[in-house]
């Protein structure tokens, strides 16, 4: 399928002497099934063709059709049989980011229309196939009225220039986040879907992300502005150059498509390689790696507690974000083992989770092919009903690549967010922050070892922001001597979004209890010892133990320094340190690539770094450039410049 096509509507069409059947013969020419027609901000080249075959029609009808008219309309009925042209649109919402809209077959013109009026276009420039229709209405709002209307609502060229991943804006954060994982957004249309780069924009939002925990289902589509691919320049496309394969029960159907694209099974669809070379997802997993949304087994044996492992990662993906767990395929990149039988594999895996999950937890679980092997593939959702058990007593979680037993924090905050979720419960209102004056008090030595907190109190939700310090900031410390340590950063400080974080630590009979605090979610956990500690944890209480780093150990950029790199369990991790406002420092240990945005990325070396490619926020520069290759064009021809 091909869902990004224009034509001689479009003002920026580059073929103006093209006909309607000149267009659908290149699409079966390309061996299209589905195509859609997505002309800027108009449906009048919906209308064209649909006059022209209801003018055939009518003739017909009268016994006036001339032979070559008998022709094309008889030309006309074979490709309709033979493509499923849906009818759509690319619209310009406000500050120009494009979204496609994709309708139903039967959808009349006027519908469309009208749908164009709700979107603010001006009724004087719904002819025109225009990018610039002035000031129409907002991303959030164009996705809501387009899925309302019954409507596929996919970002177009999401990657690039009009892209809501918003490439080189001024702006990002909240709004990138809003524009990416919107409830009424089925997709995103992106340049770089083929890529192999850890940056490609379909890895970058595959649920791993802590700020971008949807999954988001990622097409390419060729963005045609012509029939053909350009002869001087390969990377202004033609009809079906950049094409999405879809998996569907049968005969190609708006309903099918609509219910693929609603659905979990991110294996639907895939990008369109020759038969020889056919996409593998379950090799594109692997290459990515364990992470907070995807694990892997070779066996599912009772032997060594290879199955119970198996279960305890279907708990904890349901008590986190979901995610799928692979069996048959280790993390090794050589040929997978492989599921000797499927079915057997796939019915006692139904029994098992059946009866040692609860509550009940609803699963999908089925078998892909990968390198002449089966792989069974079980799909977990986020839970509704948290949190969930294995044996009715063990509580896991899911924190980064590894799935851990939860402890009393962690299972309070899975309680209190269920309930409040349930309205069972009310989230207490937060008080504000002290005045200047009070805000030293209760810290005392808090920061390395005193009474500055409660025991037990329950952590916030999210990090909160300590008050401004009535006392000068100290002076910095002289090189050799240990950095003072903070135990949260200001909100404009921004930390790595994976690792963690030593914000107090405390001495009882002998033995040193930390509060650990987890960059992903903010949450902090109390009363960890070095003994109780998980890998992470373990890590970054040893390093404060027994080598905390030391000014003139840390390469500083501005505020930001870089405290080691080095690769363990097979990624690239670093520890950084950040000034804050005060003269403190705070430590963050076990960052990943995945939880690194400014200033962190200047950090990052080999693989990690940003090759200026295909990356989720920014890339192949698809879509609308201007003519001169650059992703920063201000027109709307196809791209895929550098």
């Amino acid at each position: 399928m091909d869902l990004h096509l224009h034509s001689m509507a479009s003002a920026d069409w580059k073929e103006p002497g093209a006909t309607w059947l000149d267009w659908l013969y290149k699409c079966e020419q390309r061996g299209l099934d589905v195509v859609a027609i997505t002309d800027h901000n108009t449906v009048a080249g919906v209308g064209q063709l649909r006059k022209e075959i209801e003018r055939l029609q009518w003739l017909e009808a009268e016994n006036r059709l001339r032979p070559n008219e008998r022709r094309e309309l008889d030309e006309y009925r074979r490709l309709g049989d033979k493509i499923l042209v849906l009818p759509g649109f690319e619209f310009t919402a406000t500050f120009g980011f494009h979204v496609l809209g994709i309708f139903p077959p039967e959808t009349s013109v006027r519908q469309l229309e009208h749908i164009l009026l709700d979107l603010h276009v001006p009724a004087d420039r719904l002819d025109q196939g225009s990018t610039e229709v002035g000031a129409t209405t907002d991303v959030l709002t164009a996705y809501k009225i387009i899925r309302q209307a019954g409507g596929l609502v996919i970002a177009a060229h999401a990657n690039s220039t009009h892209g809501v991943a918003m490439r080189d804006f001024p702006f990002g954060g909240q709004t990138k986040i809003a524009y990416t994982q919107d409830a009424n957004l089925h997709a995103l249309e992106v340049t770089d879907l083929d890529s192999r780069s850890t940056r490609a924009t379909a890895r970058f939002f595959d649920g791993s992300k802590p700020e971008y925990p949807r999954r988001m289902r990622s097409v390419q589509g060729s963005d045609a502005h012509r029939l053909t691919r350009d002869l001087n320049d390969k990377n202004r496309l033609g009809i079906g150059d950049r094409v999405t394969e879809i998996k569907l029960p049968s005969t190609p159907s708006f309903r099918a498509i609509k219910a693929v694209f609603e659905a979990n099974d991110f294996a639907l669809t895939r990008p369109y390689r020759r038969k020889d070379e056919p996409f593998d997802h379950v090799a594109a997993a692997r290459q990515q790696g364990a992470n907070i949304v995807q694990a892997f087994h070779e066996r599912m044996t009772r032997q060594g507690g290879r199955l119970y492992t198996i279960l305890s990662d279907v708990v904890a993906f349901a008590n986190t974000h979901g995610g799928t767990v692979y069996l048959g395929a280790g993390m090794n990149q050589g040929p997978p083992l492989g599921v000797e039988n499927v079915d057997e594999a796939i019915v006692e895996l139904r029994r098992e989770i059946e009866s040692k999950v609860v509550p009940p937890l609803e699963v999908e679980i089925d078998a892909l092919e990968t390198q002449d092997r089966q792989v069974v593939r079980i799909r977990v959702p986020e839970g509704r009903d948290k949190p969930y058990c294995l044996d009715d007593s063990r509580i896991y979680l899911r924190l980064e690549s590894d799935t851990v037993q939860a402890v009393r924090d962690e299972i309070v905050r899975l309680v209190r967010r269920a309930l409040v979720e349930r309205g069972e419960l009310v989230e207490p209102v937060k008080q504000p922050s002290p005045a200047p004056a009070e805000a030293g008090k209760g810290r005392g030595r808090g920061r390395r070892g005193g009474e500055g907190k409660q025991p037990n109190a329950e952590p916030p939700a999210a990090p909160a922001a300590p008050a401004a310090a009535a006392a000068p900031a100290p002076e910095e410390p002289a090189n050799g001597e240990p950095l003072p340590v903070a135990s949260e950063p200001e909100p404009s400080q921004q930390a790595p979004k994976v690792g963690v974080q030593i914000v107090d630590v405390r001495e009882r009979g002998g033995i040193r209890y930390y509060t650990i605090r987890d960059l992903r979610n903010g949450a902090s956990v109390q009363n960890v010892t070095l003994k109780s500690a998980r890998r992470l944890w373990r890590y970054a209480i040893s390093q404060h133990e027994q080598a905390a780093p030391k000014a003139d150990a840390i390469q500083w950029v501005g505020d930001a320094g870089l405290v080691k790199a080095e690769k363990r369990a097979g990624k690239q991790r670093y520890d950084f340190a950040q000034r804050l406002p005060d003269g403190s420092v705070a430590i963050y240990y076990g960052v990943t690539e995945e939880g690194c945005e400014d200033p962190w990325r200047q950090f990052l070396v080999g693989q990690d770094q940003d090759d200026g490619g295909d990356a989720a926020d920014g890339g192949n520069g698809n879509g609308d450039g201007d003519g001169n290759g650059s992703a920063n064009g201000d027109g709307d021809e196809n791209r895929d410049g550098d």
